[in-house]
């Protein structure tokens, strides 16, 4: 049975030691080397904090260095590595609802005048427009990657466009409707 028993920075962080044995910082460069900080939301503290979590679960083990100097290194246990197979299947099997700030916008639609509701849904769809361009770049910038990368940012970029898309279409049906504050 396939069970979801860690977070996402969880799963994020096990995969990358899964790859093989890192250190903290080492992990905090490859995210962002990866552009993994586009989707993601953990912070170079929460890294550590997260290598903690995973020992205590005895899915990662800390290797004690051999000097003072050198960085404790994480590495991949068997428990680690069912979980990890577990948590993979889970994400990509299941549908988790996502919350929206555009809905919770939508939903409380009659609380704005007109103008402020429609400046609003225009100024969402300028943002979205710059963050397509932008993503895009950051896309075109990492490349080559694997596949599986590369899919990563090619499902960010869908979701973009379809948004962008129902934007301009919700803001040109809305413009031609009586206001309606019900």
């Amino acid at each position: 049975m396939v069970r979801k028993d860690l977070t996402d920075n969880e799963l994020l962080v096990l995969g990358l030691v899964a790859e093989m044995p890192r250190h903290g910082y080492e992990l905090e460069q490859l995210i962002d080397r990866r552009g993994m900080r586009e989707w993601t939301q953990i912070g170079f503290s929460s890294i550590y904090f997260v290598l903690g979590k995973l020992e205590a679960k005895g899915f990662v083990k800390a290797e004690t260095p051999k000097t003072a100097k050198a960085k404790k290194c994480y590495k991949l246990t068997r428990t680690g590595k069912k979980a990890l197979v577990n948590q993979t299947m889970f994400a990509l099997k299941n549908l988790r609802p996502s919350s929206s700030s555009l809905l919770m916008g939508m939903i409380h639609w009659p609380a704005l005048s007109r103008d402020q509701a429609l400046e609003s849904l225009q100024a969402r769809g300028e943002a979205v427009s710059k963050e397509l361009s932008r993503f895009k770049d950051i896309h075109f910038e990492q490349q080559p990657m694997p596949d599986y990368i590369d899919t990563m940012f090619e499902y960010s970029l869908a979701q973009l466009k379809a948004e962008a898309k129902w934007i301009a279409k919700t803001l040109a049906y809305m413009q031609t409707k009586p206001w309606d504050t019900r």
